[in-house]
């Protein structure tokens, strides 16, 4: 089952209380205020994990309590301190404030930890407020309470490469050459019904080049307002360095014109916004070792006038299989090269700052 919102609430522990208490001791004269400091509350905590995939776990699950921190003690013993809860999401994964839509954080590196809700600080015992001129405090206080609020959680997928088209043009079949990920394929529309990833290697060492490539289910014209699986996958395009649109150029599909095809697919990746339509795009003739010429030609005029590298592939024969592989590398490692370079002058002082102008 693959979940890719939820819904959560999270409090975390409420600090404990500071204890009143005087000290009364056999041969301890004047012994004096005793009591401790209350125990700190546990924090509610997230951690990016590559073990996880979706957030089902959160759907099922979706209230956590860190533990509350002990109250003091006389004889100046403080309270232990409340236990967190890890609570732990795919990497990819953007937090948001269910309340008030502020991002609380974007999980976009694995390992990442970021406390989402503080415990609360323990009250003070009566000790604490002991002084030369006031010796016997009856003040102590309460703990603090814990940090509570609900968030709301939203999965983007972390990938170099989208396969994105309309179903059934052979994105599955695709991406089960060229990587080790086995997903459903059938010949009837929405086989895919959710995201798969597959990890492509090219070359040999130690030259060898890796990518992740996403094989997204299958968009049909009105998916940014919802038609078809809609917007649900959309997004998970958004992080994507390259996408790679495929087109069927059999008569498999029933469709006429693969070049009107191609085209309601770049509408909706505009309509749905997010500067997808911005994106690197390589154009692949699907099913080339049953194609139908007149729809080959067409694809190939449309590719000429939107400027776009077309590739003719059979997942089936292995036909340019190698030599799209080879390009959707080349293509990645450059956006890569350029987000190095960018974040290499970052780094520099007065360097890409904005607030620096020349004269």
């Amino acid at each position: 089952m693959f979940i890719d919102e939820a819904t959560i609430r999270v409090k975390a522990g409420d600090g404990g209380n500071g204890c009143l208490a005087f000290r009364r001791e056999k041969f301890v004269p004047r012994g004096g205020p005793s009591g401790g400091d209350g125990g700190k509350g546990g924090d509610v905590i997230m951690e990016a994990s590559e073990r996880h995939n979706t957030l089902v776990h959160f759907r099922f699950n979706p209230e956590y309590k860190a533990q509350r921190g002990r109250h003091g003690e006389g004889s100046n013993r403080s309270g232990r301190e409340g236990e967190d809860v890890l609570l732990k999401i795919p990497v990819g994964t953007i937090v948001y404030d269910a309340d008030t839509g502020e991002v609380v954080h974007d999980f976009s590196r694995a390992d990442e930890r970021v406390v989402i809700a503080r415990g609360g600080r323990g009250g003070r015992g009566n000790a604490r407020f002991a002084t030369s001129t006031h010796q016997t405090p009856r003040e102590h206080e309460e703990g603090h309470p814990g940090e509570e609020r609900t968030l709301r959680l939203e999965l983007k997928l972390l990938a170099d490469v989208a396969l994105v088209g309309y179903p059934n043009v052979g994105k599955s079949s695709l991406i089960a050459r060229i990587s080790a990920a086995r997903p459903k394929i059938a010949d009837y529309p929405f086989t895919t019904l959710e995201p798969n990833l597959g990890v492509v290697v090219a070359g040999q060492p130690p030259d060898e080049k890796s990518f992740v490539v996403a094989d997204i289910p299958g968009l049909i014209e009105g998916a940014h307002t919802g038609s078809g699986l809609g917007v649900q996958f959309l997004r998970h395009i958004e992080r994507t360095r390259l996408l790679v649109h495929m087109v069927d150029v059999s008569d498999a599909s029933g469709r006429a014109d693969p070049a009107k095809d191609a085209d309601v697919i770049m509408g909706e990746l505009e309509s749905f916004g997010a500067g997808l339509e911005e994106k690197p795009m390589i154009l692949v003739a699907s099913k080339i070792d049953a194609a139908n010429p007149e729809k080959l030609a067409k694809l190939k005029k449309y590719a000429k006038k939107k400027e776009l590298e077309l590739f003719q592939v059979s997942s089936v024969t292995g036909k340019g299989i190698e030599e799209l592989k080879y390009a959707m590398v080349a293509r990645v490692e450059e956006v890569r090269e350029r987000l190095r370079v960018a974040a290499a002058r970052d780094d520099v002082p007065g360097v890409g700052d904005s607030s620096v102008r020349s004269e």
